[in-house]
C-alpha cells in the first residue's frame, strides 16, 4: 500500500506547527522537543527517512523537561530546514485530514506502560484501523510498516504485544518471529500472526515457531479487542506468578531483589531516601513443633494479610525465606518506617489463632535501617537492617530495633557454633578438638558441639536466635540421611544464620547436586584432609561474619 497520503500529512503538518509558531512570541521548549520527538518515530514509520534521521538529531538539542521559552530566531534556525525535505511542493485539501500515525499517542501514561501494542505490517489502511480502534481502548500503539523497523522499534519501545503481518515488504513475517520470539517468551509477550492467506500450512508454521494466536484478515473489530484484553490479563497473572510467594501472597525472594536494587539506583539519581526492614516472627519453630505445619502456614498468611491492611500501597512486603520478611519503604526514613512497623506490631499482637481448643498469639520482632550513602548497596543494607533484627531478638523480643553505629558496637560481640552431625565417633572426636579452641577473630566466641545422628541433632535444643551456625553433616546416617537434615534445616531456619557443610562419601555426582540444590553451602567428599575442611570453614567463617 503507497504512503503518498501520510507523507502529504506529515508536510501538512509540519508547515501548520511553522505558521502558527510564527505567529507567537516565544514557543516552550518542552513543546519543539515533543515535535522532534513525535515526527521522528512518524516519518520513519512512512518512509520518510531524511526527515527521521534529521529529526532524531534536533531531538537530542533540546530537554523534555526545560521551563525555557525561545524567541523565534532561536526555534526557527531549527526548524525551517526541514522544508528543504518535504516531498511534496504543493498540498491540496489542507487541514482536512488528521494524522493517523503519531507514534506517539498515549505513550507518557504511565499507567498504559505495560499495554503497549506493536503493529508491524505493509497495508498503512489496516495499520491505520487498528491503531484507531485500538487506541480508543486505551492501549499505546505503534506502528512499523517493514520489518526492519518492527525488530528495532521491538528492541526500543518494548511492547507488552505484537501483531505481526507474514507478509512484509523487505522479509517475511515469519523470519521477524524466529529473531524475536525467544526474547519474547523471556520477557512474556505474546505474538499474534496476522494474514490474509489463512492456510493449515501458515497456521501450524506461526504456533510451531512460538507464536500464540494466529488471526486472519480481515477480522472483526470486537473479537481482534477480545483477544488482546485475554492476552494482556493472561501476560499479567504470568508476570504475577513469577514474582508472587505462593502460600502467602507476599512478593517473593526475586522481586525483592529487584525492587531493592531499583529503590538504590533511585536513591543515586534523586537522593531520595528509603528504608529496608527485616521482620522475622518470634518462636515460630515453637508454633511448628507445638501446633502443626499447617497451623504455621496460617499465621504466615495472617501476618502477610495483617501487614498488607496497615502498609502503603507503594510499601513492598517480601517473603524472605522461611518464617523472615523483608518491607521496602519507599521516600520514607527510619523513624518514620519505626512508626509504621509499631503501629502494625501492635495490630498483629492481638491476633488470635485457634488450635484443638487452645488460643494462642505470635509476636515479631523487626530491624529498621535507611539508605544515607552513595555507595550503598542490596548486601550493606541487609546487613545493618538484620544487625538491628537480632539486637532486638536478643534483647527479648517483640520489638522494633533502628539500625545506628551505637548498635554495632553493642552487637560487636557474636557467637559463632560449630556443629558436627556425623554417626562417625572418630570424625566428631576430630572435629570438635579441631575447633574446641578455635578464634577466627577477637570479638568472635566459637562453641563447638556433636551429635552422633540427625535426630538427636533436630530434637534437642541447639538453635539460639541471634547467634551464627556452622553446620557439618553427614550425608548418610543410619535413622535420618543427612539430605533429610538439610532439608528441614532449610525450611525451619534462617538461611542467612547457618552455613551448611555436607560431609560424604557419596563420590556422585547427583547426590551433590542435589545437596547443593536443596540449599547446602558446600561439601567434602570422605576421606578428606583435616587441613582441607579447616580452610573451608574458615573460607565461610569470613563469609559469614
Amino acid at each position: 500500500m503507497k504512503t503518498e497520503k501520510y507523507k502529504k500529512l506529515i508536510q501538512q503538518r509540519i508547515l501548520e506547527t511553522i505558521d502558527v509558531w510564527s505567529g507567537q512570541a516565544r514557543v516552550q521548549e518542552q513543546e519543539i522537543y515533543r515535535f522532534f520527538h513525535n515526527l521522528k518515530g512518524t516519518s520513519g514509520t512512512i518512509g520518510l527517512l531524511e526527515i527521521e534521521k534529521f529529526s532524531e538529531e534536533k531531538e537530542k538539542i533540546f530537554s523534555e523537561k526545560s521551563t525555557k521559552a525561545l524567541l523565534r530566531k532561536e526555534w526557527s534556525e531549527h526548524l525551517l530546514p526541514l522544508t528543504h525535505l518535504l516531498p511534496y511542493a504543493n498540498l491540496e485539501n489542507k487541514g482536512t485530514e488528521s494524522t493517523v500515525l503519531n507514534e506517539s499517542a498515549g505513550l507518557d501514561n504511565p499507567d498504559n506502560i505495560q499495554k503497549r501494542v506493536l503493529v508491524i505490517d505493509d497495508d498503512v489502511h489496516f495499520v491505520t484501523y487498528v491503531k484507531e480502534v485500538l487506541e480508543k481502548q486505551n492501549y499505546p500503539v505503534t506502528i512499523a510498516l517493514n520489518a526492519e523497523r518492527g525488530l528495532k522499534l521491538f528492541y526500543e519501545w518494548k511492547p507488552g504485544l505484537i501483531l505481526l503481518d507474514i507478509v512484509l515488504p523487505d522479509q517475511s513475517g515469519m523470519e521477524v518471529l524466529h529473531q524475536i520470539v525467544d526474547k519474547a517468551k523471556q520477557e512474556h509477550i505474546p505474538i499474534i500472526m496476522v494474514s490474509g492467506n489463512f492456510s493449515i500450512e501458515n497456521q501450524i508454521n506461526a504456533y510451531r515457531s512460538g507464536a500464540m494466536d494466529f488471526l486472519a484478515k480481515p477480522f472483526d473489530v470486537e473479537l481482534l479487542t477480545a483477544l488482546i484484553d485475554n492476552r494482556f490479563a493472561m501476560k499479567q497473572d504470568w508476570e504475577r506468578s513469577i514474582i508472587i510467594d505462593e502460600l502467602t501472597g507476599a512478593y517473593n525472594r526475586k522481586h525483592f531483589n529487584q525492587s531493592i536494587e531499583q529503590q538504590i539506583e533511585s536513591f543515586k539519581r534523586s537522593n531520595e531516601v528509603f528504608s529496608l526492614v527485616m521482620l522475622d516472627l518470634d518462636y515460630f519453630k515453637h508454633v511448628n513443633d507445638t501446633y502443626g505445619h499447617l497451623m504455621g502456614d496460617e499465621v504466615l498468611q495472617a501476618f502477610v494479610a495483617t501487614a498488607q491492611e496497615n502498609i502503603r500501597p507503594t510499601d513492598i512486603l517480601c517473603r524472605y525465606g522461611g518464617e523472615e520478611f523483608a518491607l521496602i519503604l519507599p521516600k520514607t526514613d527510619a523513624v518514620q518506617a519505626a512508626i509504621l512497623i509499631e503501629r502494625f506490631r501492635q495490630v498483629f499482637n492481638v491476633v488470635k489463632f485457634q488450635s484443638n481448643n487452645e488460643a494462642f498469639q505470635v509476636t515479631f520482632s523487626s530491624g529498621v535501617t535507611e539508605i544515607c550513602l552513595p555507595n550503598s548497596h542490596v548486601e550493606l543494607l541487609i546487613a545493618e537492617a538484620d544487625q538491628a533484627l537480632y539486637s532486638g531478638k536478643r534483647s527479648g523480643r517483640n520489638q522494633t530495633v533502628v539500625y545506628s553505629k551505637e548498635l554495632i558496637e553493642k552487637s560487636r560481640e557474636m557467637s559463632l557454633n560449630v556443629i558436627i552431625v556425623d554417626d562417625d565417633p572418630l570424625i566428631r572426636e576430630i572435629v570438635i578438638h579441631r575447633f574446641y579452641d578455635w578464634k577466627p577473630a577477637s570479638h568472635i566466641k566459637v562453641t563447638a558441639s556433636e551429635y552422633a545422628s540427625g535426630n538427636a541433632f533436630l530434637e534437642s535444643s541447639w538453635y539460639n536466635e541471634g547467634e551464627k551456625y556452622i553446620i557439618l553433616l553427614d550425608g548418610s546416617m543410619p535413622d535420618l540421611d543427612g539430605l533429610e537434615v538439610l532439608r528441614q534445616l532449610r525450611m525451619n531456619y534462617p538461611e542467612q544464620q547457618l552455613l551448611i557443610v555436607m560431609l560424604t562419601a557419596r563420590n556422585n555426582t547427583a547426590d551433590i547436586v542435589q545437596a547443593l540444590q536443596i540449599g547446602a553451602d558446600d561439601y567434602v567428599v570422605k576421606p578428606f584432609h583435616m587441613q582441607e575442611l579447616v580452610l573451608r570453614i574458615e573460607r565461610l567463617a569470613n563469609r559469614m561474619l
